[in-house]
């Protein structure tokens, strides 16, 4: 766990945390014991689509979110360049061991997609894991709250989280119709081997490197 933040006890904005609570919910909001873990991730994807969901705007919100609602003990958990279809990033599985461990007690994220793209991964861990372990799980921006949802209704979050999942597949089989369009053009996709580099002028072609060239033309003459 890094970048352990304590922010000032201010009363809680958020008009829902005004209602009396359950016992359960209030022996997660009262558990300052353990940490609220806010969790950031950015992919590569997310940033050629243009969406401010850069890394510094979210550890933004969320801090700004659990100021305001009075989380005074807070850790963050960052994934900077890692897909959402990808449950190996290195913050989410030290938040998972964190969780495991006793240590959190609620999970923030700017959005449900910040969490993962994949439909029944997301789905464990928000209808089974989380729960199961007495995590409090809040999107901000999808205005999601698991200490209030309604269990007596379909959950409208499941959507949510089947759209993240279609949009992840929509840009995989975009990029892999684009690199097979490419391959057809007869363009190079792979690294250079060793004798070759890029070509500066095209990322697409290979042209033969100088400085390792000359060795790799002396070993074939060696077998000629």
């Amino acid at each position: 766990m890094t970048n352990v933040k304590n922010f000032d006890t201010i009363e809680p904005t958020n008009p829902v945390l005004t209602v009396a609570p359950s016992k359960e919910e209030t022996e997660m909001l009262g558990a300052t014991e353990k940490i609220t873990a806010l969790y950031c991730r950015l992919s590569q994807e997310d940033e050629r689509a243009g969406e401010s969901l850069s890394i510094e705007n979210q550890k933004k919100i969320l801090e700004k979110y659990a100021h305001e609602n009075g989380f005074e003990i807070v850790d963050e958990y960052i994934d900077d360049g890692w897909s959402g279809t990808n449950f190996n990033r290195p913050g989410f599985q030290e938040m998972l061991r964190d969780i495991e461990n006793g240590f959190v007690s609620m999970v923030v994220v700017k959005d449900m997609s910040r969490l993962g793209r994949n439909y029944l991964e997301v789905g464990l861990l928000q209808e089974k894991t989380f729960p199961a372990l007495g995590v409090r799980y809040i999107a901000v921006n999808d205005g999601y709250d698991s200490a209030r949802a309604d269990t007596g209704s379909i959950d409208p979050s499941l959507f949510k989280n089947l759209m993240n999942d279609i949009y992840a597949r929509d840009c995989s089989n975009k990029v892999l119709r684009a690199k097979r369009t490419l391959q057809r053009q007869g363009k190079y996709l792979g690294s250079a081997p060793y004798g070759y580099k890029l070509d500066p002028a095209d990322k697409y072609h290979l042209v033969p490197d100088p400085d390792t060239a000359p060795i790799v033309q002396r070993i074939y003459t060696l077998f000629l």
